[in-house]
């Protein structure tokens, strides 16, 4: 007879956490969110600790090398995808290695023989006001001018008007040679009141482009995740069946840990993955697991030699798992359980392995929840599908601007290696995960710094200054749906969400 759990299986929004005692220290100011990513020996330090306890999912949606430099200057970590080819995903882990802080190479380029149109589509689909013109129109062609919000007006012009026509040509520019310092670069558009500075190559060729916003950005940044170069820090995505191709590639690329993509890990496809890699690089190569939601399936993936866990199955906004194969449980069921098995296991051993909460997070309030009962750090897709980083598309739905988003288990992603069933065949793979669109955002940085602002907030309020003593300290108490609609806006009617209402004198 299969054997049946007693207890309900819950999500996020079935807790609320229960206040405890502060004192004058519990300051948001005071609260650090730094929390290890890699497993560490009880008295030691881990290899590899997160400033913030976020991580980006690994998606086509979400995370490519350009998110990783946003996210890692805040704090977290990308897992760049894996469902792409081996050559394509190192390159991006080496970009984000060789990426110069303040240094931005362009991903809004154009061509002098592009019109007017092109550049209104291109500024639509990045959001980027700034777009060098380059010969073949990459970021790295020979550099023929700029073109920018003061080049054109739209009410004036038609649309057909040629880019060579009305941008800024190269002689009116002022660059700076390759070897140029960011500082040096920030002196120079500081004397020159420039917003950017395009950096050259001894043959005139586009090599970076440095904005004032970005420097005052890298200034403020505390928090970035370093390397011992001073370099970005990124995790990538591999899958159980090309790692032995795939993993020395990222390894050369500098990768600083992977990231096993599957949609469920109790699996020896994961264990197999797991001794290849220590087989052949020890701990040296750091490299999480997953997905469980149990404490059986936390305890194989730890003795398999995990360094990290991920808990989930079935509970992503774009996920349709539990939907199409009956399979899955509750978000924070599956924490809480995993939390105390990764805590038995600890007493047991002196090893610990920090727990990964993937999937159910919709509301910023679940990403406290999650590490109240446990979860280390959470892996998050929609949340960062929405931002300007991201590599997805942003278009217009219905008068409002929206980013596509689409699952791993989708027709649209096509990565049926990310099952670990042997792989799938042509005309046997349905999918698990849906094509979608969410809400557009803006920048990375301003929501992160709001979102993490709450979760400081509410340790606070449960009297916790650090992720372990949340842990120790928080008190959960599971809601009704009658307080659920009690705890948001009720009984009255709100100004800014009724169009009947207007002033009348």
């Amino acid at each position: 007879m299969a054997y049946i759990f007693e207890e309900p299986s819950r999500t996020f929004n079935a807790y609320l956490l229960v206040p405890g005692y502060s004192s004058s220290e519990n300051r948001p100011e005071n609260v650090s969110l730094k929390t290890p990513l890699v497993k560490f020996k009880k008295g030691e330090e881990p290899a590899i600790s997160l400033n913030i306890p976020m991580v980006s999912a690994i998606m086509q949606a979400v995370s490519d090398d350009g998110m990783s430099v946003a996210l890692a200057t805040e704090g977290g970590m990308s897992f760049i995808y894996g469902s792409q080819t081996i050559e394509d995903e190192a390159a991006m882990v080496a970009r984000v290695k060789d990426y110069k802080a303040g240094f931005v190479t362009s991903d809004s380029n154009l061509s002098p023989d592009m019109t007017l149109a092109d550049v209104v589509a291109l500024k639509e689909q990045t959001g980027h006001s700034t777009m060098p013109v380059t010969s073949d129109g990459t970021g790295h062609g020979k550099l023929l001018g700029v073109v920018t919000e003061r080049d054109y007006r739209l009410s004036r012009m038609s649309m057909d008007e040629i880019v060579r026509d009305f941008m800024t040509p190269r002689e009116k520019l002022i660059v700076a040679p390759a070897d140029t310092t960011l500082k040096k670069a920030n002196d120079i558009i500081w004397d020159n009141k420039l917003n950017s500075l395009p950096i050259v190559d001894e043959n005139d060729n586009l090599v970076y482009m440095v904005f004032r916003k970005d420097y005052d950005s890298h200034k403020s940044n505390p928090n970035e995740m370093l390397d011992a170069h001073k370099r970005y820090m990124v995790g990538a995505g591999i899958n159980t069946r090309d790692y032995a191709e795939r993993v020395p590639a990222l390894v050369e690329a500098g990768v600083d840990c992977l990231c096993i993509d599957s949609s469920e890990g109790f699996s020896e496809w994961q264990a197999l993955t797991l001794k290849w890699i220590r087989d052949h690089y020890g701990d040296s190569v750091k490299v999480g697991a997953g997905n469980v939601v149990d404490r059986d399936g936390f305890r194989f993936l730890a003795e398999a030699g995990a360094d990290f866990i991920k808990i989930g199955i079935g509970g992503g906004s774009i996920c349709i798992t539990r939907e199409q194969k009956g399979i899955g449980r509750g978000q924070a069921t599956a924490t809480i359980e995993v939390a105390k098995a990764r805590d038995e296991y600890f007493e047991e051993t002196g090893i610990y392995i920090p727990i990964c909460s993937d999937g159910g997070i919709v509301y910023d309030t679940h990403i406290t929840l999650a590490l109240a009962m446990g979860a280390d750090f959470v892996m998050l897709g929609r949340y960062f599908a929405r931002f300007d980083e991201a590599p997805n598309n942003r278009v217009m739905v219905n008068g409002s601007y929206m980013k596509e988003y689409w699952g791993e288990g989708s027709a649209r992603a096509r990565n049926w290696q990310r099952y670990d069933l042997g792989g799938q065949k042509k005309g046997m793979t349905f999918e698990e995960g849906v094509d979608s669109y969410v809400p557009y955002a803006g920048s990375l940085k301003d929501n992160v710094n709001v979102t993490l602002s709450k979760v400081k907030s509410t340790m606070c309020n449960c009297g916790a200054l650090t992720i372990p003593e949340f842990q120790d300290k928080a008190k959960l108490t599971v809601v009704s749906a009658t307080s659920i609609v009690e705890g948001g806006a009720h009984d009255v009617l709100q100004k800014d969400k009724n169009p009947y209402v207007t002033n009348v004198g």
